[in-house]
């Protein structure tokens, strides 16, 4: 890089390390930002359904400080949008004068329960009751709030569904940044053992193990790891782990050949395009994954050190459990799938992501507004 944001100052807006999958993402991101910035100064919310008006004017009145502290002419805002954390997003409702960005974890939309207090969210048939019906007046209000920023997608397909739904908007595409991990044991060297990995929670496909481990043959073992994975029914063959940190996420990969991520629909409000933080962490341990071809998932190949599945006639269970188990059988194709995954881990580093976030704040800088559409970093 040049060096020209070493005199800028980045107001960096996220929910907290812990609070879901994009609080972790969020640390990893601004800790590999900090080399290349003047200044970062961080304003940490908490997660999805805590929030009163209160915080979430306390949030936004925070972020005007931290831009007004700022350098003239010097000052960057970037924010990590999720599907139910609000100050996120409110706290950039109606700031100006300041480039201002932000990733989109669920696309097209970056929040999609703008009205999710702490109050609405102790109720599902209000969170629903409010946020369904509404839909076509929260793209709109969401629409108008990013106007002509950018806005960036952790995979191509949810590029271009933000830039289908927001065409005032400008798109970028940076791949979800692969943490840094111990190298642990080659993947053919591992035991005969298929992973779950992840936090529970609609359309990650947890409730598909039981018919996988019907069909899989009795000397692979299924082995699971995350929050909420300890109250998933138990059976032979499986085991449950629960949540696993530091070197006891170490040992469940090393433990494993390859982990199965058998996602579908994530709700019913309408298809969005995350990209998996599972398959991150299992290129982060240079392991393979058998996907579903769901979603953002059916760009991952081969090349990334994936296998893709689209079930035909049969069910998505059984098509897992199939690729599985010729994976799993096969030295030579888990050698070169595992080979992949180390590519691909190198590829979407934290330096090479962070160099990907700078690149678009510099043209920002350069040109004196948000930009361009298209794919940085990989």
């Amino acid at each position: 890089m040049g060096g020209s944001l070493h005199d800028h100052r980045l107001v960096f807006v996220a929910p907290a390390k812990g609070q879901t999958a994009v609080g972790d993402y969020s640390q990893d991101l601004v800790d590999a930002l900090r080399p290349h910035l003047g200044e970062i100064v961080e304003e940490r919310t908490a997660g999805p359904g805590l929030d009163t008006l209160a915080d979430v004017r306390r949030h936004r009145a925070r972020v005007r400080e931290l831009v007004a502290g700022g350098p003239v002419g010097r000052t960057l805002v970037h924010a990590e949008l999720s599907t139910g954390v609000m100050p996120t997003f409110w706290a950039l409702a109606g700031l100006s004068g300041v480039p201002v960005t932000a990733t989109v974890h669920d696309p097209p939309q970056g929040l999609w329960f703008p009205a999710r207090t702490r109050l609405v969210a102790s109720s599902r048939l209000l969170t629903h009751g409010i946020h369904y019906p509404l839909r076509p007046l929260s793209r709109a209000i969401e629409g108008r709030v990013h106007g002509d920023r950018t806005l960036v997608a952790l995979t191509e397909t949810g590029r271009q569904s933000i830039e289908r739904t927001y065409p005032r908007a400008h798109t970028a595409y940076i791949p979800h940044l692969v943490r840094e991990r111990p190298v642990i044991a080659p993947v053919q060297d591992r035991p005969k053992a298929v992973g779950f990995f992840g936090f529970v929670y609609r359309g990650k496909g947890f409730e598909q193990i039981a018919q996988i481990r019907e069909q899989l043959p009795d000397d692979i073992l299924i082995r699971i790891a995350g929050r909420g994975t300890e109250d998933l029914p138990r059976a032979e063959g499986i085991e449950i782990l629960g949540g696993v940190d530091g070197a006891a996420e170490d040992a469940f990969f090393e433990s494993v050949r390859a982990i199965a991520v058998p996602y579908g629909k994530r709700h019913f409000y309408a298809e969005t395009y995350p990209a998996s933080g599972v398959v991150a962490h299992a290129s982060a341990y240079r392991t393979p994954v058998v996907c579903t071809g769901y979603g953002s998932l059916a760009e991952l190949t081969a090349e990334h050190g994936a296998v893709t599945v689209v079930p035909g006639a049969e069910s998505a269970a059984t098509a897992l459990a199939t690729e599985i188990t010729a994976l799993l059988n096969d030295d030579a194709r888990l050698t070169r799938l595992g080979i992949n995954a180390d590519r691909t881990r190198l590829e979407r580093s934290p330096a090479r992501t962070a160099e990907a976030f700078v690149a678009i704040w510099e043209d920002l800088v350069g040109r004196g507004h948000n930009g361009r559409n298209g794919s940085v970093g990989d």
